[in-house]
């Protein structure tokens, strides 16, 4: 069975050229796949730094690995043909941190939905295509009508973010990429984005690569999660392990989660500083 996208012992790199001897490893040795017929949603957790981004461009072919090699359907990502290549670009799709900085504010919204859609000719028609416009946008919980013909600084940010689900939507993926899609949207809104990311999975089977620092979230939504460590996986299964974790880094971030509990007193708890040292 070949898989719909998978990452083989990629290892990044940066700097260490001939203007700096200085380099970084971003990414260690990372291996992960993604099959077709079993659509997954895989939590990749970690703190600012951890590799998580790196991890996230180099499966979606904006940053080429410096070992290891990224296969889509068996093939080398950097050596797909031309067809192949559009293929890719329609079947594995990103929704990135910033729900306001893809926009162009000079356009109104419509137009990052009717790009895609004249790119890859998924539409007859305006007509075709304003229909499966509108039927996206309610997919994911949005009213055309209040929607269409404004520009992005008349929405919200997570109007904003959920446009950006429904243009992923629009091109039937079987990957979507989602680094960090709630971190910049109120706490009251992240929930319909990520009921959103929830009915892609079960309503158009597609699989989400779900990106994070937040293993709340990434709790609530995910079959597995994958845990990063400065560019290493120091821990992986499926989401029962923020109940057990075994390593001390995941101890640390399941420490970190805030409890509501009026009557415990932050500096009373030692975990945190202990685990810390573990970690160290």
């Amino acid at each position: 069975m070949t898989s719909l996208l998978e990452a083989r012992n990629i290892t990044k790199v940066f700097g260490g050229g001939i203007w700096s001897k200085q380099s970084t490893v971003a990414l260690k040795n990372f291996s992960l796949t993604i099959q077709e017929e079993r659509p997954t949603i895989i939590a990749v957790v970690g703190e600012s730094g951890s590799g998580k981004t790196t991890m996230g461009r180099i499966l979606l072919g904006l940053e080429r690995p410096t070992e290891g090699t990224v296969l889509y359907r068996g093939k080398d990502l950097s050596q797909l043909a031309r067809d192949e290549a559009r293929r890719f670009r329609q079947e594995v799709q990103a929704i990135f941190q910033d729900p306001f900085g893809v926009f162009n504010s000079f356009y109104k919204v419509d137009h990052v939905l009717t790009m895609p859609l004249a790119k890859f000719g998924l539409a007859r028609n305006p007509r075709e295509g304003r229909a499966l416009i509108e039927q996206a946008l309610r997919a994911v919980g949005l009213r055309p009508a209040d929607t269409l013909g404004r520009y992005p600084n008349q929405l919200s940010g997570g109007q904003r973010q959920r446009i950006m689900v429904a243009r992923a939507l629009l091109l039937r993926p079987k990957l979507i990429v989602a680094d960090e899609p709630v971190s910049m949207i109120d706490a009251s809104l992240r929930v319909s984005i990520l009921k959103n990311l929830l009915q892609l999975k079960q309503d158009f089977g597609i699989s989400i690569l779900y990106i994070t620092h937040d293993l709340t979230t990434a709790y609530q939504i995910s079959d597995s999660i994958i845990v990063l460590y400065r560019g290493a996986v120091v821990e992986q299964g499926d989401v029962e392990l923020v109940k057990k974790p075994q390593h001390p880094y995941t101890k640390l971030l399941v420490s970190s989660i805030p409890v509501p509990d009026p009557n415990r007193r932050w500096e009373e708890d030692d975990t945190w500083s202990r685990t810390l040292d573990e970690v160290s």
